[in-house]
């Protein structure tokens, strides 16, 4: 439980009746009580003898330590029926209370000529001297601040480390400060109230019956305005509360004081007053030209934060301990995401890069990727514990230098297959006619092998028998027929990945007639499995070649056949128009692929299907195909689930 009793107020009343208050003072002060040639006086003597009186009660005081009054408040069977404490207003007390009986507050208190507070931030790094108990006390464990802390025993205390250099600050309550400024004048009141107080009696929650009687009797004091007299009385503007003795021997001394001082000032006002006039003025042109410039550099100021604030990039100012100094808050949730990795794959973590970027004082920077963006991070020093680190999305120039790569690439490629399909042509010719010719002479010369062997029994043809040598022969010629054949294909698809962007021959093209044409070419090989066609009427048309949107069709299916098995594969094909696009989607249930073969799939030469003669080139030269025709091809798969292929072409309008 937190303390709520923070300043305990001396009593001291006259015996009324056999019954009886007992008061808990504390032993050492009394705040706002005063004596006066030692007999007691202030505004909590005229009210508890009151409430005396109207209660018809006999007021006892005990003089205890702070520390046994806080458990006799908690303790139903102590000998202490009330105490009086101040507490923040932002404070709930469990225990019995009062009506309040006052509001104070407290504030800074410092050396004549100090800087003045103007908040808790100025505070930071001061000895701040604090009463032990006090409600200032117990504010400040629910609020911990960043100054100096030195525990006191009296607010007095405070205020004489304060002049002994010992502390630089003293938050004190304010009407006990009222008091004790007269005694120490080179103290002064340095700040506006800090916390905001309330004083109000306590007792424990068994005697809510005779809180509920003091409760009455403040109420009737109220509102017969008694109460407002006391207020006004001891607490009244102007009225500062001090040893009465004391306090008039000091006014007289004053008043001789000021009374020279004045006769002297009159003196010396009439001749620096003249000055006086002519330096306000020089005073009030330059207050002119200082609020002009302030206004200039508010102005500069607004309009350097505001092109800060409209940069799309993420600029954001951070310290050695990561805290944010400032940011235009644009992606800065990037640098805490698990999302935010660097490109290739490692996790990123901001900490040991700004400790990096500080310690080595040199600039990081490194391309990053979140979810299926790219950015690029930098990170830079801007003093020995602060960096700036800016985030910016370069997907788009990502995707363009990958592009620009894969464009430089073909081309070279391109170059590459022209002179050898051109070098490679030229001999398959060769090796095809020949081969042509060795069959047929071996078909023709089968009678007469066997016709000499039956002659010449142990007669053998490269150590075989003659009809088994014949037999490898016709095997050997169909082998090297196939393999020219083969190689004549791969010939023709590089001829064909390197033909030129022939797109100012292009005409209107139906795609359904292209789905159509497609399909009656493939039908051999679509004839095992079941093919669904589903075409858009009318037929949408684009501009375009229709023998080579033939060959990426007559590609794609072929593909699907190769990954469906046979009597068991589903192969769909349509064609629809979707916001002004013109598209043809082939779907399969095919083996699927991976994503690792998905990212390579349109490389040359690359495949899958190497052993059963692929070339690797058919989705090269379709995707060179579709991008002549300024088409996308967007390609879903994934092991065990098919494939699905979308071809997306610009729309002719009817």
């Amino acid at each position: 439980m937190k303390r709520l009793l923070l300043c305990l107020i001396f009593f001291s009343f006259p015996a009324l009746s056999q019954e009886s208050i007992v008061f808990g003072v504390h032993s050492k002060t009394a705040p706002l009580e005063w004596r006066n040639n030692g007999v007691d006086q202030g505004f909590n003597i005229e009210l508890m003898h009151r409430i005396g009186q109207l209660t018809d009660k006999r007021i006892i005081i005990r003089r205890k330590s702070f520390q046994q009054l806080v458990k006799d408040v908690h303790n139903p069977g102590s000998d202490i029926d009330v105490i009086a404490v101040v507490s923040p207003v932002n404070l709930d007390r469990k225990l019995s209370q009062s009506d309040p009986i006052y509001a104070t507050h407290a504030k800074a208190y410092t050396l004549q000529g100090k800087a003045l507070i103007n908040s808790w931030t100025d505070l930071v790094g001061k000895r701040v001297a604090i009463k032990k108990g006090a409600f200032v006390d117990v504010y400040l464990s629910g609020y911990p601040q960043k100054f100096n802390r030195v525990d006191v025993d009296l607010y007095e205390t405070g205020f004489k480390q304060l002049i002994e250099g010992e502390v630089d600050v003293v938050i004190a309550e304010s009407f006990v400060a009222r008091r004790l400024l007269p005694l120490y004048p080179s103290v002064r009141s340095s700040s506006d109230a800090l916390i905001y107080g309330a004083f109000n009696f306590v007792c424990n929650g068994k005697k809510a019956a005779l809180m509920q009687e003091i409760n009455d009797a403040l109420r009737q004091l109220k509102l017969s305005g008694e109460y407002d007299r006391l207020v006004n009385k001891w607490f009244g503007t102007g009225r500062e509360k001090v040893d009465l003795t004391s306090t008039e021997k000091r006014m007289f001394s004053l008043a001789i004081l000021v009374a020279i001082v004045s006769a002297s000032g009159m003196i010396y006002t009439g001749f620096i007053s003249a000055s006086l006039r002519r330096r306000k003025k020089a005073l009030d042109a330059e207050l002119i030209q200082r609020r002009r410039v302030e206004a200039e550099i508010s102005n500069i100021s607004k309009q350097f934060q505001s092109v800060l604030d409209g940069i799309p990039h993420g600029v954001t100012i951070v310290n050695r301990e990561l805290q944010r100094l400032w940011s235009n808050d644009n992606n800065v949730h990037l640098l805490i995401s698990e999302d935010f990795h660097y490109i290739d794959d490692q996790a990123f973590d901001l900490r040991p890069a700004v400790l990096q970027v500080l310690n080595e004082q040199k600039s990081l920077i490194a391309d990053m990727m979140y979810l299926e963006q790219y950015w690029q991070l930098q990170i830079h020093p801007i003093a020995n514990d602060q960096v700036v680190v800016l985030l910016e999305e370069s997907t788009e120039q990502h995707k363009l230098r990958q592009a620009n790569e894969e464009a430089s690439r073909l081309a070279s490629l391109g170059e590459l297959s022209a002179g050898i399909a051109h070098e490679i042509n030229n001999p398959t010719g060769l090796i095809l006619h020949a081969i042509s010719l060795f069959s047929a002479a071996i078909k023709d010369l089968n009678p007469a092998a066997n016709y000499y062997q039956q002659q010449n029994p142990f007669w053998q043809i490269a150590g075989l028998a003659p009809s088994q040598a014949m037999e490898e022969m016709a095997v050997s010629s169909d082998t090297i027929e196939e393999a020219a054949k083969r190689i004549s294909r791969i010939v023709n698809d590089l001829k064909r990945y390197a033909l030129p962007n022939l797109t100012q021959d292009h005409t209107l093209v139906c795609l359904n007639e292209v789905v159509e044409v497609a399909l009656r070419l493939t039908a051999n090989q679509t004839k095992t499995r079941q093919v669904t066609k589903l075409l858009h009427l009318p037929s949408p048309r684009i501009m375009g070649d229709a023998q080579q949107l033939h060959q990426v069709l007559i590609n794609l299916i072929q593909n699907a056949c190769h990954a469906c098995a046979a009597h068991e594969g589903s192969i769909q094909i349509s064609t629809q128009v979707s916001q002004g696009r013109a598209l043809i989607k082939v779907n399969d249930n095919g083996c699927g692929m991976d994503s690792a073969t998905l990212k390579r799939i349109t490389e040359p030469f690359f495949t899958t299907r190497r052993t059963e003669g692929g070339s690797g080139l058919g989705l090269s030269v379709c995707s060179r195909i579709i991008k002549e025709h300024q088409g996308q091809m967007q390609i879903h798969s994934a092991p065990g689930k098919g494939t699905r292929i979308q071809l997306s072409f610009a729309l002719v309008q009817e």
